[in-house]
């Protein structure tokens, strides 16, 4: 009666756990179809691949420009801003160029280098900037990313999903796929030495 008891729930526990390993498995293949359809289309698309070395030439604020209607945005979503314009000497080709912040900069006003989130307060969107253009000021040389292809003549200071970001991505769906198989393999195995000790 005993035996019949831990035999069981011996198959109650294997079940639980294979169901887990199972699930694991589930989850990790839907996120890497969600990082698939998300991260990895902005991956290659962008077209600034190559990491130089760029010097600030000039860095001006502007009068104050309103943010463009990206797609799929709506009119309170525009809002005035100082234009901060800097211009780089690219090491790589030695031609004067524009930077921008990140390829979504581009984008959302290709007139400013740096377009700032939707701030209540003006003072401090331009504080903000009055700092980036500062730093930009001081520290002269700094690595930024070009398009080797040519197709883009700016250039961009960091991109939104680097090489690194996206391993890491891809590190978490990697780490439970793995500990679902393991799981798995490890329920078969005790299966199977079960049968083969009730067996012999």
């Amino acid at each position: 009666m005993l035996g019949k008891k831990l035999v069981t729930a011996q198959k109650r526990g294997e079940t639980r756990a294979l169901c887990l390993g199972l699930g694991m498995v589930a989850c990790s293949m839907m996120m890497y179809f969600f990082i698939g359809i998300t991260i990895v289309p902005f991956y290659t698309k962008s077209v600034w691949t190559t990491e130089t070395v760029c010097k600030v030439l000039k860095a001006n604020i502007k009068d104050k420009v309103f943010c463009p209607n990206s797609k799929g945005s709506e009119d309170e979503e525009i809002f005035p801003y100082p234009c901060l314009q800097v211009w780089v000497n690219l090491t790589a080709s030695g031609q004067e160029v524009m930077l921008y912040q990140t390829e979504d900069t581009l984008e959302r006003n290709p007139k400013c280098s740096y377009v700032p989130d939707k701030l209540e307060n003006s003072k401090e969107v331009k504080a903000r900037i009055e700092t980036i253009a500062s730093n930009f000021k001081k520290y002269q040389t700094f690595p930024c990313y070009y398009d080797p292809g040519g197709t883009q003549t700016n250039v961009i200071l960091s991109r939104l999903y680097p090489a690194k970001g996206l391993l890491f991505a891809f590190l978490w769906p990697t780490l439970m796929f793995t500990g679902g198989c393991l799981i798995i393999v490890l329920v078969k195995i005790s299966q199977y030495v079960s049968v083969l000790s009730a067996w012999q």
